[in-house]
């Protein structure tokens, strides 16, 4: 059994990320790195490049190529601060879902690390 089916797969996922972009619509550092207005389709990028990750479908690769994250994220300025707005939303979209400790802490701790991989900008 993968982590994807463990959590409850899709339906999960897509309650953690519905929840996120609820927090980031209204994001004074975060919106403006969406340049869609509607942020449905990010949010669908994002469901599906998470279920992929923890071992659900490959859709988002079979979409998408590999995901690139850096490369995706290169034009955007992503500074400590933007990475802590985005962590803020994700812990509100894992706390908004039913999971054990355990499967909270696995999923923030890949998060975290992401998180930081993606500053790409010093503050100031």
């Amino acid at each position: 059994m993968t982590f994807y089916d463990e959590i409850g797969g899709m339906d999960t996922i897509a309650a953690i990320v519905d929840r996120f972009y609820a927090g980031v619509a209204d994001d004074v550092v975060l919106r403006p790195m969406y340049p869609e207005q509607d942020l449905g389709p990010a949010a669908e990028r994002f469901t599906l490049f998470l279920a992929q990750y923890w071992g659900g479908p490959t859709t988002y690769s079979d979409e998408r190529g590999h995901p690139r994250l850096r490369m995706r994220h290169a034009p955007f300025a992503v500074t400590p601060d933007a990475a802590a707005h985005w962590l803020k939303h994700f812990k509100d979209g894992l706390e908004s879902v039913d999971l054990t400790e355990a499967q909270k802490d696995q999923f923030w701790d890949y998060v975290t690390h992401a998180a930081q991989f993606m500053v790409n900008t010093p503050e100031g």
